[in-house]
């Protein structure tokens, strides 16, 4: 272990130098340190790494800012809270996050997006990471870029569900525009994989009172809904989170909400549907299953009504429903960059 300290202490040390190739290559070794070596990871950051790196976030350089941000995300694996506590972390993240479309490096936005949802990892981050409402904007604004490569799609709908995972949060995502975008990218996208980590975002944000109004704005009961058809042939994991979206506007939006989610399953379509939903109720997760059985007592009228207006611990409290496990999204699975 003092091999090690002496390293670390070196790199970081090399890292301050006033020589760009001495701090860019002392980069680079940092970066192969903290993938291949878990131990190294926090005596780095108690070594003071961390602001170094941030800094780094704001180069001009793609080279050193991928290596500053994907060393970031490596400690984090180890040293989640060692890295928020540090001066300036979460604005030269925004920075990059923020300048994804134009100077920032791809390679770079990916792995800020994924540091962010490895720290959201803690409960006690979320709310704030989920304060910060230009880190929040900007990956949004990244799901909206039709230009946006794929993995930083992937990303930034991880950080979002993370951001949601705090029911406080959903209100803010809804008031700067995440309903729209992510139907849009429901409509639009093809591909399984980044659509079931849509629907898992829409149905944690679904949980709040402001959702109903913005969803209705864009059908998003109606999408929700053909989402569950068992016509379109779509994953049981996509299912289960339009089942819980559904659930979460029933839960949070009162009557009309549920009144209209009734319509949509009872449609023409509706047998499709309600197929759908049982489907669920008999091969879903066991969350899935119990909220498939509820929504069904919702939609069908041979069943009691068991949802009202919603309550302030389902919807937008501190204390609110969480859905992770249902959506399955599996934290702790980003490999080392």
């Amino acid at each position: 272990m003092e091999v090690k300290q002496r390293t670390a202490k070196s790199l970081v040390s090399r890292l301050g130098s006033v020589s760009d190739n001495t701090r860019a290559d002392a980069l680079r070794e940092l970066r192969l340190s903290t993938k291949h070596d878990p131990d190294i990871r926090p005596i780095l950051a108690e070594c003071g790494a961390v602001p170094y790196l941030s800094e780094t976030l704001y180069s001009n350089s793609h080279d050193l800012q991928e290596n500053a941000a994907a060393s970031l995300l490596n400690l984090s694996i180890s040293s989640k809270h060692d890295l928020l506590s540090s001066p300036g972390l979460l604005d030269s993240v925004s920075h990059v996050l923020r300048h994804h479309s134009s100077s920032s490096s791809p390679a770079a936005v990916q792995s800020c997006s994924a540091l962010l949802h490895s720290l959201l990892i803690v409960d006690t981050l979320r709310p704030i990471i989920g304060s910060k409402r230009d880190i929040v904007y900007s990956l949004i604004d990244i799901l909206k870029s039709h230009n946006a490569p794929p993995r930083s799609v992937k990303d930034a709908l991880k950080a979002l569900f993370g951001i949601s995972l705090y029911p406080l949060n959903r209100a803010t995502a809804i008031q700067l525009g995440i309903a729209p975008v992510l139907f849009n990218l429901t409509v639009r996208e093809g591909r399984v994989g980044i659509l079931e980590d849509t629907t898992a975002v829409i149905a944690q944000v679904a949980g709040c009172e402001e959702a109903s109004e913005e969803f209705a704005k864009v059908s998003g009961v109606r999408l929700l809904v053909d989402l569950i058809d068992i016509g379109t042939g779509l994953s049981m994991r996509i299912k289960e989170n339009a089942v819980s979206g559904l659930l979460n506007l029933a839960r949070c939006g009162g009557e009309t909400v549920v009144e209209e989610i009734r319509k949509w399953c009872l449609a023409e379509s509706g047998f499709g549907v309600l197929e759908g939903i049982s489907e669920v109720t008999e091969n879903g997760t066991e969350k899935g299953k119990g909220k498939a059985a509820e929504l069904l007592k919702i939609v069908d009228s041979e069943f009691p009504r068991i949802v009202g207006s919603g309550s302030e611990s389902e919807c937008g409290s501190s204390s609110g429903v969480d859905l992770s496990e249902n959506h399955r999204f599996v934290y702790l699975t980003f490999d080392s960059s």
